[in-house]
Parts: structure tokens; sequence; C-alpha cells
């Protein structure tokens, strides 16, 4: 005899499986000649061909914080989804490597089939335009561990690079070299804790100085740098190292892909802070310094390059800027230095 005990403790099997089928196709458009496993697999399944000599694997695993919250509140789901596997990419990119597949994790209070479809169908595109394969993930519905309405995302990503060509390259950096700054599209998926707070009480729907409206710029998808990284490498211009610019911001990572003996001088006049982060700084009473340390400000990956790469890779890339250079760095220096002013 057929029961509902299990639907009534809180878990619909049934809406599992109605959101598998709402995201078969758009899972199967990511797939390569590698994949060897169709969806419903125990595990996914990916062929390792044509290797390079000294074959390395990267990894990385993240969520978007709690941007979720904000496109739970707005029913906009895609953008998530495409935000989770740009982020994971990016963070892989600043090591040299390409991604090879895709894994993802959605868990909420109770399921809703058409949001966990477009949030996969989000993470398909963002995969389709990398050439990554989304070859497996887990919907979870966990009452009780999740409040009423919860929605969370989670993905990893393994790529591959070789192992010659990993970054950064602390052997060849050097005082002189620049930092090249590649515009974000947004806040990314970093600091929403403090704009969910600083927005409280604000039409969601007024019109920025850019002409975006507010909830649009919030919820703008996190941009994937790999197309950009990839020009500048068929060009033959050697870029020594990366930093993505996430979580602590500029004084975080950026130090990151340096060597010991080097630090970072970032001019902040350099670029002009998109009109978005100028009004959360406002209603959130952040001072400059620290918005430096929370958010991207308009710059969401910065490239070390020898200064006469400079003008070639910003012809290549006309959004691109110079932000900054590297110097030499004393045993009690910091790590960066933020030119705040207007004497560089």
């Amino acid at each position: 005899m057929t029961t509902n005990a299990y639907r009534d403790a809180g878990v619909d099997i049934d809406a599992g499986n109605r959101a598998v089928q709402l995201m078969k196709e758009a899972v199967r458009s990511t797939f390569t000649a590698n994949v060897l496993a169709d969806v419903g697999s125990f595990g996914g399944l990916f062929a390792l061909d044509n290797l390079p000599p000294q074959p390395v694997l990267v990894a990385s695993i993240d969520g978007v914080g709690t941007k979720v919250k904000l496109a739970s509140q707005t029913g906009r789901w895609r953008g998530v989804g495409i935000d989770l596997v740009n982020h994971c990419i990016d963070d892989i990119l600043v090591q040299n490597a390409r991604p090879l597949f895709f894994l993802d994790y959605v868990a909420s209070s109770r399921l809703q089939p058409q949001a966990v479809a477009e949030t996969v169908g989000g993470m398909a595109e963002a995969c389709r335009a990398a050439r990554c394969a989304l070859i497996g993930g887990e919907t979870a519905e966990m009452p009780g561990v999740y409040a009423e309405g919860a929605f969370d995302v989670a993905g990893a990503v393994v790529g591959l690079a070789e192992r010659s060509r990993l970054l950064p390259r602390h052997d060849v950096m050097a005082a002189g070299d620049v930092l090249v700054g590649l515009r974000s599209s947004g806040p990314h998926t970093n600091g929403y804790s403090l704009i969910r707070r600083a927005i409280e009480g604000q039409d969601l729907l007024q019109v920025l100085a850019d002409g975006q409206t507010l909830v649009d710029a919030l919820l703008a998808p996190h941009r994937c740098y790999l197309p950009e990284v990839e020009t500048l490498q068929a060009a033959g211009l050697a870029i020594k190292g990366m930093a993505h610019i996430t979580g602590g911001g500029f004084i975080e990572n950026v130090p990151r892909t340096l060597p010991q003996h080097l630090a970072a001088r970032i001019v902040a006049r350099s670029w002009e802070i998109p009109p978005l982060f100028q009004l959360l700084m406002r209603w959130s009473g952040v001072s400059r310094e620290e918005a430096f340390r929370v958010f991207n400000l308009g710059i969401g990956m910065v490239l070390v390059l020898a200064a006469a790469d400079a003008a070639p890779a910003l012809d290549l890339l006309p959004d691109a800027m110079v932000i900054g250079r590297l110097i030499e760095r004393g045993p009690v220096d910091p790590a960066i230095q933020l030119i705040l002013g207007d004497n560089a």
C-alpha cells in the first residue's frame, strides 16, 4: 500500500523527480565527448584523454554566499547558477587551469522544481560557455535543517593544467611589473550580508546612474574571465600571476599571488568606482578603506604582466586598465599598498 509518510515529514520524492526531468536537457547540453555517463548515474564519468606531458588536476569548491537570499526574495534563480560556475572557474583560472567538469549541490527546506531547474539551467549556460561539462549534482530537501523557504547552492569544479605552465610564476615576477584590472559585472558573489543590510528600505527598481535598476545591478551574474585570459595568451603575452577579487577584496586576494619579496601598489583613482558600489558605500556607512576589503569595487580580476606587455594587453582587452604595479617589499612592509588619495 502506498503512503505519503515521507512527504508528510517534509520530503517530496516526486518533486525531486520533477526537478530532475526539468533540468535534464540543460545538463546534457554541456556534455563533451569526454562524458561517459548520462544524467541519473550514481557517479559522473569523465574520460581523461589527450593529457599534457605533466597533467595537474586543479579543483575548487564554493557557494554564492547570501546573494542566494536576494535571488530567493526576487525569484531570480538563473543568475545564481551562472554565479556559482563562473566563481569556481575563475578560482582555478588564476592557476592557469582550464575547467573539465562541474558538480553542483542544491538544497532547500522544501523543493521547488522550477526554481531548481532554473538554477541548474544557469549553471549549464555558464558551463557551455566555458566548455565545461556538468556531469552530476545533488538536490537535497531538508526540512528542519534549512529554515522554511531557505535555498542554498554550492558547486565544485575540476580543471586541468600543464605543470610547467602553472601560475603564479614567482620566479619571473619583478618590481615594475604592472597590475592590470579586468572589470567586474557587479558585486559578483561577495559582500552580500552587508549589501542586504545596506539596501533595507530601498526601492529595488530605482534606476542607477548607469541605467541599471538596483536589483539588476545587484543580481548581475559573476563574470567569467576565461575568454580574456585566453585572448592574451593566444597573443603570446605571458601572464605572471592572477588574483581573483572575491571574499576579502583587494586586501586579502592580491597578496595571494605574490612572492614574499614583492608588494602590490594599487592606485584607487586608476578607475572609476561604479555607481552601485558608490551607493552601497554610502548606504552602509562602510569606510573607503574597508570597502577595498569587502567589495571588488568594479575590478573582478587582477593580472600581473611585464611592463612592456601592458599596452598590448590593453589593446586586446578594451575594458582593462592598469591599476598599479609591483614594488620591492621590506621585512616589515605590508603586502599591499593602497593609494586612496590623489597623490600617487
